[in-house]
């Protein structure tokens, strides 16, 4: 059976290492390279369970100006990237270049949106892909020959996600996603939903009508008549929601077959101080 293409969250996996690992952990020039350093062992942890035919990861803004123009809010709330941090994710492509991996990047379109894209031209070609991210809003990829590995905080390996499992979670397909994130909400994006409809609700909104829309446009039916009330006041801005949550195409071409490359992110490792990292990777190489 053919091995499926990795794609990664680059951004997702770099602030989740960032904050789970220590800055005293220093490259040769004193700076932190913990966020590079984590992210390279969530990765080969992953190749490891799931032997890929090759890696992309995938950088983009943190909020597309689309986005923000359609609900100014729209990650508004995030902090700035840390002052530690910032270097690492500049050198982050270069790093894991080394590795054998490609890196995608975007600059009017985030992360999720490329690896969307990447997903999307691997099972129209025939393919299968996987992926690697701690970003719920992924769920809407999910289908016949595309898994998301969902990386949980202090969880020791991603879960696989298949249209099942997201269907287990929520009550609705993974092509409903959007319009469930439209109802329920989404702090960590700073989108407020439809008011006081949460998880239960919003999902047998979906089941009943089939869609964001169908539901809006059988608001006046609806009981109590607080959720009525939600769907009619809220409906514009929750049309803005979903069109947030769902992802946008981005011209991608699928990458060709390419092997990790240990003795190249070895070198890569040692070069910035990872020792124990460079040592493992060293071992690989050498069978």
């Amino acid at each position: 059976m053919p091995e499926p293409l990795l794609i990664v969250d680059a951004p997702s996996m770099l602030y989740r290492a960032f904050f789970a690992l220590p800055k005293s952990i220093k490259g040769a020039d004193g700076k932190p390279v913990n966020a590079l350093l984590g992210t390279a062992n969530l990765i080969l942890r992953e190749l490891e369970v799931h032997p890929s035919r090759a890696v992309v990861l995938c950088f983009g803004p943190d909020a597309a100006d689309y986005r923000v123009e359609l609900y100014e809010p729209y990650h508004a709330e995030r902090p700035p990237v840390p002052d530690e941090l910032a270097p690492q994710f500049a050198d982050a492509p270069a790093f894991f270049e080394a590795f054998g991996w490609t890196s995608a990047i975007a600059t009017d379109l985030e992360a999720d949106d490329v690896m969307g894209s990447l997903a999307r031209a691997e099972a129209d070609a025939g393919g299968e892909a996987l992926l690697m991210t701690g970003d719920r809003d992924l769920f809407q990829c999910a289908g016949e020959r595309v898994k998301v590995l969902y990386v949980r905080t202090g969880s020791r390996g991603a879960e696989v996600v298949d249209p099942a499992e997201v269907k287990k979670r929520y009550g609705i397909p993974p092509e409903l996603v959007p319009d469930f994130i439209a109802l329920r909400g989404d702090p960590s994006d700073g989108l407020p939903g439809a008011k006081g409809i949460g998880e239960k609700t919003a999902a047998d909104l979906l089941r009943r009508h089939g869609s964001l829309e169908a539901a809006i446009e059988g608001a006046v039916r609806e009981r109590p008549a607080r959720v009525s009330g939600a769907l009619i006041d809220g409906a514009d801005d929750l049309r803005k929601f979903k069109d947030i949550a769902t992802l946008r195409p981005f011209p991608v071409e699928r990458p060709p077959d390419r092997p990790t490359d240990f003795a190249g992110g070895a070198a890569a490792a040692r070069a910035r101080g990872m020792n124990r990292l460079a040592e493992r990777l060293e071992k690989l190489a050498a069978g």
